[in-house]
């Protein structure tokens, strides 16, 4: 939602009673419009987020963990951590009720103290952040001058100015108030957003369904100045749409304070873009690499095709050896008896008048060996070439089925090895990350393994037992499957879950019905220098099931 002056208000109280005194430790400009402060308190270490994107703009006391840094800090940056670094916070403030937050600070240097003022403006894409002495801008993260012909100037040296206010009413003010609502007319809550200063139209909307349709100035009044919060999460299908101060109707999540409710929405919304955005560049590599690599194939076969006439070529040359007493150099054309063919056809024979009759039958003959070394090599690139287009195949199975970020990690891996794309992990090689865990079941007292990815698929392979059973569609990429059995028979209820499972994570889960291979471990090998998750087996079983992802009964995300 966009952070309102009434959100913004409650957000600001909160803000005040956790970082007020403290101190700033650190300065990071992850992002072009992301600030990240490190600030001692009196309740510990508390990072302090201030984004100032378009979709996501905010200030939220965050987890401190560590963010993703440029080697070069941007110059908006550097200005901060010369004025700002171990600077104390002496106040947080909204200025008026418009969606701009002051952040007042003591900055201490060498030869002096002086008070300094970041001034942060929550408004959507115009969005920015000015630090100011004295009135005077110091610099800002979106810099306006005259040149740009700019309505409001936010170079450095000017003196700073608050965003132009909307023609709106202020709820603060009653009279005014009361006399727009004497001419209320059409929605309630469109009315209250389009002419009431600071009230986004989600938040009209509460007001409403908490007063009525019949709502009054007098109610707006109450809403905006009253302390009676009850922050909230409100979710849509399942999943986080918005977070409110007041707790609204509908399928809602209760938070102990507004920032932890703001926190929970965003880190939701964050974390949502993030795998979206990594799943949409691995998968453009992917798709960019099985292009090619079906681009490729394509060419072999137009070539294998010209070679399939090699046989044809070599029998003109035992043609010609065969009637070279009828041919005479100068000959442009040899019609011989075609003593292969049961009808003993007339085969008609182009010859260069230049060679010799045993020499056109050596032009034949090494053509023909020059197409036959040519298929040859075509074929063996056919077959390592068909190898790697059903891994590519293999891992978009796997990206297609993706559905959080340990499940794409393994894939970066995969396209990275791949170089398909660049390596951009700077931790030390000989630093081994612990290995993800597989996605995790229980069913019937029985557990259901999962892989995530080709690497995955082959250390579940090797971590079954002989007798666990193993799963996986049959006649399509899909990921591995195993039931531990503990020396257990399986039951058939067990089976059909673990195949469901399978068939969902596999190429045909949008089938109504899918066949599922299931085999003990014992019988499922892996030939040497095959790919990742590709395996041989035999003796299996096929059950037909309707895919099925069975999140309920899923242990590692709990």
């Amino acid at each position: 939602m966009p952070q309102d002056a009434y959100t913004l208000r409650h957000i600001v109280k909160e803000l005040s009673s956790v970082f007020v005194g403290g101190k700033i430790s650190r300065i990071n400009q992850p992002e072009k419009d992301w600030l990240s402060l490190l600030i001692y308190t009196t309740k510990g270490t508390i990072k302090l987020d201030i984004c100032l994107s378009a979709k996501y703009c905010r200030i939220s006391a965050a987890e401190r963990r560590e963010s993703p840094n440029p080697k070069v800090a941007p110059n908006f940056c550097m200005l901060l951590r010369k004025h700002l670094q171990n600077a104390q916070i002496t106040a947080i403030s909204q200025i008026g009720f418009e969606r701009v937050v002051a952040f007042d600070f003591l900055c201490f240097s060498e030869f002096e103290t002086v008070n300094m003022r970041l001034y942060l403006e929550i408004m959507g894409k115009y969005s920015n952040a000015v630090l100011t002495k004295d009135g005077i801008i110091v610099g800002a993260m979106k810099v306006a001058s005259l040149e740009n012909n700019a309505k409001r100037i936010t170079m450095s040296g000017a003196r700073y100015t608050l965003p132009e206010k909307q023609d709106k009413v202020d709820p603060f003010d009653r009279a005014a108030l009361g006399e727009l609502f004497a001419k209320r007319q059409g929605d309630a809550a469109k009315f209250i957003a389009d002419r009431v200063a600071g009230i986004a139209l989600t938040t009209a909307e509460d007001m409403v369904a908490f007063y009525g349709e019949n709502i009054t100035a007098a109610d707006v009044c109450e809403y905006v100045t009253g302390e009676d919060l009850s922050p909230c999460v409100v979710s849509v299908s399942g999943q986080p749409y918005d977070f409110k101060a007041r707790c609204a109707s509908g399928d809602v999540s209760p938070y102990p304070t507004l920032l932890k409710a703001q926190a929970a929405y965003y880190d939701y919304c964050v974390s949502a873009k993030m795998f979206a955005d990594k799943k949409r560049r691995l998968s453009s590599a992917l798709s960019s690499a099985v292009k090619k690599a079906e681009k490729w194939l394509g060419q072999i076969e137009n070539k294998l095709s010209e070679c399939a006439s090699m046989e044809d070529v070599k029998l003109k040359g035992e043609l010609i050896t065969s009637n070279i007493y009828a041919v005479q150099r100068g000959d442009k054309v040899l019609e011989a008896v075609n003593y292969y063919d049961p009808d003993c056809g007339i085969v008609r024979i182009d010859l260069d008048a230049r060679l010799t009759p045993a020499q056109n039958a050596q032009k034949y003959y090494k053509k023909y060996a020059k197409l036959k070394r040519t298929a040859i090599n075509l074929n063996e690139q056919k077959t390592e070439l068909c190898k790697r287009l059903d891994y590519l195949k293999s891992i978009e199975n796997a990206l297609d089925s993706a559905d959080d970020m340990p499940d794409l990690a393994g894939i970066e891996k995969e396209l990275t090895d791949l170089s398909l794309i660049p390596d951009t992990d700077k931790k030390s090689k000989k630093t081994k990350d612990a290995p993800l865990p597989f996605r995790q079941y229980e069913h019937d007292g029985f557990i259901v393994l999962c892989g995530r990815n080709n690497v995955q698929n082959d250390r579940l392979v090797k971590s079954l037992s002989e007798d666990d059973v193993w799963l996986h569609a049959k006649s399509y990429h899909s990921c591995h499957v195993g039931i531990i059995s503990d020396g257990r028979q399986p039951t058939d209820d067990a089976i059909k879950f673990a195949a469901e499972i399978c068939a969902y994570y596999s190429e045909a889960r949008q089938s109504d019905k899918t066949a599922i291979d299931y085999t003990r471990r014992k019988f499922v090998k892996k030939p040497s220098g095959a790919n990742a998750g590709f395996v041989t087996y035999t003796q299996q079983k096929t059950i037909l099931v309707t895919p099925d992802v069975h999140s309920e009964a899923r242990k590692d995300n709990e």
